[in-house]
Order: structure tokens, then C-alpha cells, then sequence
């Protein structure tokens, strides 16, 4: 009763001014697709190793979606099976794509810390079609769908127990400016192109490896940097407390965006992830649990204005004491 009183207290107080309908451009940025043709480095063989960290791995055992490799260890719990490994055939180690500590990368998701209901609800939207991408090249999404439908729903409770009892950390670093490195798309991601050269950032979030090696070996201890338009993080937190009667976020998203009951935390969280889903549902392609009280927001959000949220949540503490 609490939740759906909570509820109806988040749709009276979005705005109830008509959707907008104007027509941004594409943001291609926030829905890297690779390339035709792009093929993987051959495996020379050679085990590869990352800093602070006594394991090793070739290329071939990076690769293998059904074996998280698992650098670290010691930095969070045994993972089960279901995370670690997988099960053949057709669901994916968890902590392939999520990583071992729940951190994600920009094509995919941060788990760590979530509502245990929330990630399960999500592999149902991903399982029954009410959740999907605005991008229908999306491999990560693609695969997420498949694996929805593969994993029994035993499997799917003890994954997202772990990554709900996962702790939050400082993964993204955000940097306003006004010029970014040129970027083009491999592995899903966006990675600074060859030779060095910068671009205006525009109405844009670049977010891309803060160590492309080490990101490329899953290393689970190597974040990003988010490059943001310049004033977007002040302009975002506006939004986010409701400038212009359109936002509200914190009555649903918990106090400092970090989670309120089954409703997800926003602070520290991939932007480029925030910008799809903001995205996603204001193009219908998102329709699950909640979805309904996200629609008259986002039907007022510009692309700068996801923009300009997705910049300054991503900018909060994931937790208190960061």
C-alpha cells in the first residue's frame, strides 16, 4: 500500500503540460554500434595480465562469454555459478558483461547495489518484449533478450541476489568541457580513434575507457571518464529538483538519486546508459513496472536535457562517504 501510495504521489507531481513532439536528432553517440565486418584481435597465445592482479588469461579466455574472468577475487564475494559460468547452451556468465563486482560498462548495465526485485523484473521486461532497445543492432541488448528467456527463473533470483549485495563504487569519472577526443565505435564502446585529434562535444556524452587495455581485458578494477558539455552537471541537478515543474526525481529515486525501495538508484551510474533508457522510454520501446509514471516526464525531455541528467547523476556519490 506504502509503494502504491508512493506511486501515485510521483505521477501528481509530474508536470501534466502536453508531450512535446519535436523531433531530436538521433543521439548515435549513446548507442555505439560496431562497425560491419569489425573482427577481434587473433589470439597470439600470450597470457595477458593487469595490474594488481596475480591472474592470467589469453585472449581466447577473455572472450569466453561462459567464464567471467575474474582478475580480483578478492574485492567481492564467491560468485555462483549462474554469475561466474553460465550454462550452456544459451545463458551467459552474468559477470561476463556485468563483471564480477557489478560495475558494467557503458554498453550494458551497473548492477551492483540494485533492488534484487528491480534486476528481476528487468530480465521479465526483456523476457515477455516490454523491454527493448531504440537501437535494433544493439548486440548487448540482443543478448540480454536471449539470455532472459534462456535462464530459469531459480538461476535468475540467485544472480540478482549477489548483484543486489554488491556494494557500489566510484567507476565514472565526469569532466565538463568543450572538446572531446574524436571517438569511433569498437566493442561496443566508444574509444578515442588514431591519430589524437579533438572535436566539440556538442550536445553530446562521450563516455569511454579511462584505460582501453585494461578495459578490453574486463579488468574489473578500470573505469571510465564521461566527457559532459560544460555547465550540463548544474544544469541537470535544476532539472533533477524540478526546474521548469517538468522533474522530480528524488521523491521516486530516494534521496541523492541512490534508491528507494524497488525504484533504481540514479548517482554514479553509467550516462551514456541513463541517456538510452531515458530514450528508450520516451520512444515506447521501454514499458515495463514503473514505465507509465516515466512517460509524462520524458515526452518533455530534449535530448540536451537527458543530456544534462544523465551528467549530473552520473557526477552523485553511489554511496554515502565517497
Amino acid at each position: 500500500m506504502k509503494t502504491a501510495r508512493r506511486a501515485l504521489l510521483c505521477a501528481a507531481l509530474i508536470a501534466a503540460a502536453a508531450p512535446s513532439l519535436a523531433a531530436d536528432p538521433w543521439p548515435a553517440w549513446a548507442y555505439p554500434v560496431n562497425p560491419p565486418g569489425m573482427q577481434p584481435v587473433p589470439d597470439d597465445g600470450v597470457a595477458r595480465r593487469v595490474p594488481n592482479s596475480t591472474a592470467a588469461f589469453t585472449l581466447t579466455q577473455i572472450r569466453d562469454l561462459f567464464k567471467a574472468p575474474d582478475w580480483h577475487p578478492g574485492d567481492h564475494p564467491p560468485m555462483p555459478d549462474i554469475v561466474a559460468t553460465g550454462r550452456k547452451p544459451g545463458v551467459l556468465a552474468c559477470g561476463y558483461c556485468h563483471l564480477p563486482n557489478g560495475l558494467g560498462r557503458p554498453e550494458n548495465s551497473s548492477l551492483a547495489g540494485l533492488p534484487a526485485e528491480y534486476i528481476v523484473q528487468q530480465v521479465l521486461d526483456f523476457r515477455s518484449g516490454a523491454r527493448r532497445s531504440s537501437e535494433p543492432a544493439s548486440l548487448p541488448v540482443n543478448l540480454m533478450i536471449a539470455v532472459s528467456k534462456a535462464v530459469s527463473d531459480d538461476e535468475l533470483k540467485v544472480a540478482a541476489e549477489y548483484f543486489a549485495a554488491l556494494q557500489p563504487r566510484p567507476w565514472i569519472r565526469v569532466l565538463e568541457t568543450d572538446s572531446v577526443p574524436k571517438t569511433h565505435v569498437a566493442g561496443w564502446m566508444l574509444v578515442a580513434s588514431e591519430p589524437h585529434e579533438t572535436e566539440p562535444v556538442g550536445p553530446r556524452i562521450i563516455e569511454m575507457p579511462e584505460d582501453l587495455e585494461r578495459t578490453e581485458l574486463r579488468d574489473s578494477t578500470s573505469g571510465f571518464i564521461a566527457y559532459v558539455p560544460r555547465g550540463s552537471i548544474a544544469r541537470g541537478k535544476a532539472l533533477a529538483e524540478g526546474a521548469g515543474g517538468r522533474t522530480a526525481c528524488a521523491i521516486c529515486h530516494g534521496s541523492h538519486l541512490r534508491g528507494l525501495g524497488p525504484v533504481p538508484a540514479l548517482a554514479g551510474r553509467s550516462p551514456s546508459y541513463i541517456v538510452r533508457q531515458l530514450y528508450d522510454m520516451r520512444r515506447g520501446v521501454r514499458n515495463g513496472s514503473w514505465s507509465a509514471l516515466m512517460q509524462p516526464v520524458v515526452t518533455e525531455l530534449s535530448i540536451e536535457d537527458m543530456v544534462a541528467l544523465a551528467a549530473y547523476t552520473a557526477s552523485l556519490a553511489p554511496y554515502p562517504g565517497r
